[in-house]
């Protein structure tokens, strides 16, 4: 009798240990990704595969190919909003082509942009990166103080360490925010700095263009004026001054 109640209970109570064998794989995948969906979604930062696969206690490779598969599965529905890798993780974000609507109901009444320095000093830190405020400073030409403090502000720059050489300087690089704010996933994909250098022929086209030649008279004729142009120069020097006398031809007073 007390076999027989033992094996009742042990089948009236499920295993905590063990995974549920009934579940069919594709119902599991999907439980998964919809949890993938509500922590994403609820997340201020981008969310790493790392930290999901501890919260879902599933291999990293499941969640990464788990948040491919919603990513494809949005851009077939056409949706408004796409799951994205971001700074090193996964978030939200709106369809790349629905950008100018989104511009403008968060641009609208708002006029808070970066200036053209701050945009200079920002990409010089970007790909310089460490970089002190003296190396800015000597890339720009202008103190760029004032510029930093206003990228620290905006969060899109901070302190990553210190130049070990004399005096120590202090280092800047950029910040998460910044990949946030640009999309990118780490910083190795920034456009190549080459994209933004003219090529041989361009900086050759400029140099003749603003070259200044200083224009020589010389014998026989000038640049300016032809062979003329040494008469033009010459005829100052023929002119004879006025001495009170009369002139040829006519008898003195």
């Amino acid at each position: 009798m007390t076999e027989f109640n033992q094996d009742r209970l042990n089948r009236d109570l499920p295993d905590q240990d063990l995974p549920d064998q009934d579940v069919p794989l594709a119902d599991g995948r999907a439980s998964y990704k919809r949890a993938i969906e509500s922590i994403v979604l609820v997340a201020h930062d981008p969310v790493a595969p790392e930290l999901l696969a501890q919260l879902l206690e599933q291999p990293t490779a499941s969640i990464e190919r788990w948040c491919a598969e919603l990513a494809t599965e949005y851009q077939e529905q056409e949706r408004g909003f796409e799951l994205a890798r971001v700074a090193g993780g996964y978030r939200y974000q709106t369809a790349a082509d629905l950008t100018p609507y989104v511009e403008r109901f968060l641009l609208h009444d708002q006029r808070a942009r970066l200036s053209g320095a701050a945009l200079e000093t920002l990409a010089i830190i970007a790909y310089k990166q460490p970089i002190s405020r003296a190396q800015v400073a000597a890339i720009r030409g202008v103190d760029p103080d004032g510029v930093i403090r206003t990228l620290q502000a905006r969060g899109y720059i901070d302190e990553v360490g210190r130049d070990p050489g004399p005096g120590q300087a202090v280092l800047f690089g950029t910040t998460t925010t910044f990949l946030e704010r640009l999309g990118l996933d780490t910083i190795d994909d920034l456009p190549p700095i080459a994209e933004f250098i003219p090529g041989a022929d361009v900086v050759e086209a400029l140099e003749v263009g603003l070259r200044v030649t200083p224009v020589i008279p010389v014998s026989g004729g000038s640049a300016l004026g032809g062979p003329d142009a040494e008469a033009d120069f010459a005829a100052p020097h023929l002119e004879q001054p006025d001495s009170g006398e009369g002139s040829a031809g006519h008898a003195p007073d």
